[in-house]
């Protein structure tokens, strides 16, 4: 089946939660969260090695929206349920459809970390990949030395299935970095 066709949710609700599709227009709100984590998102992730524009990541969220209709990335931007305030991003960022498998992954602005949101959002799409989409596995990446990220797939019961040494640079390209492979798989024959 080509992939256009699946559905699948542009919104997802956990209890204190709203995961949506990027649409126009959220660029600013979410460049306002880099803007504030810059800090803590940098050792980790490369599109903040130059801290983006507003332009840089408007233009990055309708990429996001585009590549989610056409099934190609499933980006979920993270709200707070009671006033619609900006928390995070998450999302499918590698999937293969003909097993189908989903890699996830995850940030958070600084200003709303350590309350559990994106432990509840994680949980919530391995939950809807696994049962709703079909999925045999989920899979989570990170940096051996990213603490933080490493926590979630441990708190909700994914498995370290290993941990691939000297595996890629760190995002600064300046050392050799582990990496750590967490999954979740659905029971054979479920």
């Amino acid at each position: 089946m080509n992939p256009v066709m699946r559905d699948v949710k542009t919104h997802i609700e956990t209890e204190r939660l709203i995961l949506k599709m990027p649409e126009p227009g959220d660029g600013t709100v979410v460049n306002a969260a880099i803007q504030r984590s810059v800090n803590e998102l940098k050792p980790w992730l490369g599109f903040v090695q130059e801290t983006p524009t507003v332009e840089d990541t408007e233009s990055n969220a309708r990429e996001a929206h585009a590549k989610f209709l056409l099934r190609q990335n499933l980006r979920y931007l993270v709200f707070l349920k009671e006033d619609q305030t900006f928390v995070g991003s998450t999302g499918f960022h590698r999937m293969d459809w003909d097993v189908p498998k989903f890699e996830l992954g995850y940030w958070m602005d600084t200003a709303h970390s350590g309350k559990g949101y994106m432990r509840e959002a994680v949980d919530a799409l391995t939950t809807y990949a696994l049962n709703e989409l079909g999925g045999a596995r989920v899979e989570i990446r990170c940096e051996s030395e990213n603490k933080r990220s490493r926590a979630i797939p441990e708190s909700l019961g994914f498995e370290l299935e290993g941990i691939l040494r000297n595996e890629d640079r760190s995002v600064d390209g300046k050392r050799l970095t582990d990496t750590c492979i967490y999954a979740k798989v659905r029971t054979k024959g479920a």
